[in-house]
């Protein structure tokens, strides 16, 4: 009888177990999944960019994928079998207790690359000049987005660092940007969206008081782009040269534009240059105490401390950890992508995780 007890706790016991194992294994997996794909895509999309740059600089056909949709699939199953038998023979009762279990994970990732039309329309259509207007409404500095997004802006041209069309900036190019980014910071810049006809144009307008040092600012910036002086607006459209005097016109840059320009400041090795596998480093005239927009070094070793490295032929190609200002403008070099897209939207990836 008392061994008889002993198997109805032991099987009392190991059921208690079983149905508490069955609680869903889900909530406990989308912390994990979630941060877990979130730093492999944000990492693989960081070295993507910056081997695209890389392989822009040495002349080489830039491709992108796109991570469309993540379905990852959890299955836990056990099984636990237990059986007994009690005999009065001289050997006594006997029990068996057995138990089973498994666990799988399934992903399936599915890549899109970036060709005909989407390519067309991600990387070769010009920035909006009223998304460009937005980011400078919203305190992104106005030297750093007309440095980065404009190629031309009244005749003034911007500096251009790609082999085929490089040039330097206009002699005053870099004085007009440091009097916008003044203006911008004083508070006497401003955009709007205003109907004219029937179409609404975008006006960008200086405020109408202002102190002695804006008042200089703002004479600079009217006398480099010809704008008439006791006018208070003006309509902002995309061209290289304006109609009148209260129009200014811009010239935006491409998604490519921008990836040709950013990846002429590659610090690319000497001995490339030499057996003419890239061009050398585009240097400006014009550019007196202008830090480069990105610093991107290079070294036969892996570094130690990088932001972002990729391997592109025998050299590793990186950023420094402790560059903020080349992690600034890398990290909003991708933020850009979002700019040029101005087709259908097919939506972000999307994560499926069933975890039966």
């Amino acid at each position: 009888m008392q061994k008889n007890m002993h198997f109805k706790v032991i099987l009392t016991i190991l059921t208690l177990a079983l149905l508490a194992g069955c609680t869903g294994i889900g909530p406990g997996t989308v912390t994990r999944d979630r941060f877990d794909y979130v730093n492999a895509i944000s990492n693989s999309w960081k070295k993507q960019m910056l081997l695209n740059l890389v392989k822009m600089r040495y002349v080489d056909a830039p491709v992108f994928m796109e991570v469309s949709s993540i379905i990852s699939q959890y299955a836990i199953e056990g099984q636990v079998s237990l059986g007994g038998t009690l005999s009065d023979s001289v050997f006594g009762d006997s029990q068996t207790v057995g138990g089973s279990g498994k666990y799988t994970d399934r992903p399936t990732i599915t890549y899109s690359p970036l060709v005909g039309e989407k390519f067309t329309r991600s990387l070769m259509t010009p920035i909006p000049v009223r998304a460009f207007l937005s980011l400078i409404q919203a305190e992104f500095p106005a030297d750093f987005m007309f440095r980065i997004c404009v190629q031309t802006i009244n005749g003034v041209d911007n500096r251009f660092g790609g082999k085929l069309l490089g040039r330097s900036a206009h002699p005053d190019f870099y004085r007009l940007i440091a009097a916008m980014r003044r203006i911008q910071q004083a508070g006497g810049l401003g955009m709007r969206i205003k109907p004219i006809g029937e179409i609404k144009a975008t006006v960008m307008f200086f405020r109408k008081e202002y102190s002695g040092d804006m008042a200089e600012d703002i004479k600079t910036v009217g006398q480099i782009l010809g704008l008439k002086p006791d006018a208070q607006e003006f309509r902002v459209m995309y061209g290289a040269y304006p109609a009148n005097d209260q129009e200014i016109a811009m010239l935006t840059r491409s998604m490519l534009q921008i990836i040709v320009e950013l990846a002429s400041y590659i610090d690319v090795p000497a001995k490339d240059v030499q057996e003419g596998r890239v061009a050398p480093t585009f240097v400006d005239e014009n550019v007196s105490g202008i830090p480069p927009l990105i610093r991107i070094h290079s070294d036969a070793s892996r570094p130690d401390d990088a932001f972002v490295a990729i391997q592109y032929r025998d050299n590793w190609f990186y950023i420094d950890d402790t560059d903020l200002d080349s992690k600034r403008m890398f990290s909003f070099l991708m933020m850009l992508f979002s700019l040029t897209e101005t087709g259908a939207q097919t939506g972000a990836p999307i994560v499926t995780v069933p975890t039966n």
